[in-house]
């Protein structure tokens, strides 16, 4: 028997790829779009760059534009709300946003960040009291952070902390590695060296043994440093803008670019995509961008999208990241103790998957069920074909008519395959056996 399979896009978006929403989740409402006045030399998301987002913040953009829903909440936290006093750790507050992104189907990728660029969002009142730090008046945007080491010395013991409690949680997909300077993303680190950036990332390489990591592509030197003691990702900021995308990337990316093999690259859109198109910036263009780049991620910022740019929106989630279709099954009609199948499977999406999950054939008829781990390596599948066979031992399995079936198993999630096989939970139907 050998059957052929067409290409489908996926019914959902898999789990850790694609938009990303930002300090929201699934389902609740979605910051009004804004338009940039350059006139006021500061971001006009000022109020929404840190986790809790104010209750004032304006969210009318479901009538404004669209957004898709996303298997990554992207949250970002002051060091103040995780250490309100020294040494007093809030882990509930970390539950909490962990706990609302699992009830809304998400995983989350974290940054602590020890201040943004407003007084409101600065580092913790404590840490004003052992070392001078920067003052940020009403109305300025002050990116500065402490130079005092003691600064580097007391975070990276909260990434400690931090890291004791919740790494390995299944909750958590990423880690975002923060750096001096606002929303810690870099500024001004000529005034600490790279000895000391060294520093805060090799805190998270301690901390987060497990969790995945990602790094500002600021650092590409450093980058392959921390890769010398454990798998990290790129992250980069600023997507978007004509400087970045065709100047500063394309230098840095070029420098790291082979980390996408084993570890998640993800980018942050400079403004929002609302703005790029007043802007005049061309949406196709960035989008392929991205995917050469190899990105998993995205974070659009929970500003909505246009909602002509719907339909790209939804073809770019489908190429992000990793993506399984079934070329063909060929497999006998009649089979008893022994089972070849050939399956021609790939993956068109532009990354692997970075988590272990199992590729599983099943035979299943209305009284009984029977999995088989094919021990295929899911981490190893980059973009491209993959023509495999697989011999299933049918000890102990009973006579009878069976559905034939495949799926890529990961524990407490569902990957979707971009197939048109029915779909029967995780599994998809391949067709019809009898095991005599």
């Amino acid at each position: 028997m050998i059957k052929t399979f067409n290409y489908k896009r996926e019914e959902k978006i898999n789990p850790n790829v694609g938009i990303m929403s930002f300090q929201h989740f699934n389902g609740e409402e979605l910051y009004s779009d804004i338009v940039v006045k350059p006139e006021n030399k500061m971001c006009e998301t000022e109020n929404v760059e840190c986790y809790p987002v104010p209750d004032y913040v304006p969210q009318n953009g479901r009538a404004e534009g669209y957004y898709p829903d996303a298997s990554v909440a992207y949250i970002r936290s002051l060091w103040k709300e995780f250490e309100p006093e020294q040494g007093v750790y809030n882990y509930d507050f970390i539950e909490d946003f962990l706990r609302r992104a699992d009830e809304c189907g998400q995983t989350v990728c974290f940054r602590l960040i020890a201040h943004s660029t407003r007084e409101e969002d600065d580092v913790p009142d404590w840490l004003k009291k052992l070392i001078p730090c920067p003052e940020r008046p009403a109305g300025k945007r002050v990116k500065d952070s402490p130079t005092d080491h003691l600064f580097i010395e007391l975070f990276c013991k909260a990434v400690k902390k931090l890291g004791e409690r919740f790494d390995s949680d299944p909750r958590l997909a990423f880690v975002d590695i923060s750096i001096p300077g606002a929303w810690g993303e870099g500024y001004k680190l000529e005034l600490f060296g790279d000895e000391v950036i060294w520093e805060m990332t090799k805190a998270y390489i301690d901390a987060f043994p497990t969790t995945h990591l990602m790094g500002q592509q600021a650092r590409p030197m450093l980058l392959h440093k921390a890769r010398e003691y454990r798998k990290v990702g790129v992250r980069g900021d600023g997507y978007g803008e004509p400087h970045h995308i065709n100047e500063y990337y394309p230098a840095n990316i070029e420098k790291v670019k082979d980390v996408w093999k084993d570890s998640p690259v993800s980018f942050e859109s400079y403004w929002w995509l609302g703005e790029w198109q007043r802007k005049g910036w061309d949406f196709d263009e960035r989008i392929e961008l991205s995917l050469k780049w190899h990105a998993s991620t995205f974070n659009a910022k929970s500003i909505p999208i246009p909602f002509e740019w719907k339909e790209k929106t939804d073809e770019w989630n489908a190429r992000m990241g990793y993506h399984y279709t079934i070329r063909s099954v060929e497999y006998p009609d009649v089979a008893s103790e022994k089972l070849s199948v050939k399956l021609h499977m790939a993956n068109i999406g532009v990354a692997p998957i970075y988590d272990k999950v199992a590729l599983k054939l099943k035979l299943k008829n209305a009284e009984n069920e029977y999995e088989f781990d094919t021990k295929e390596d899911l981490l190893k599948w980059l973009p491209g074909e993959y023509d495999n066979e697989y011999a299933i031992d049918l000890n102990g399995v009973k006579t009878g008519n069976y559905s034939l079936q495949v799926g890529v198993i990961w524990e407490g999630k569902t990957v979707y395959l971009a197939t048109d096989a029915i779909r029967d939970g995780k599994y998809y139907e391949l067709g019809n056996i009898e095991i005599k």
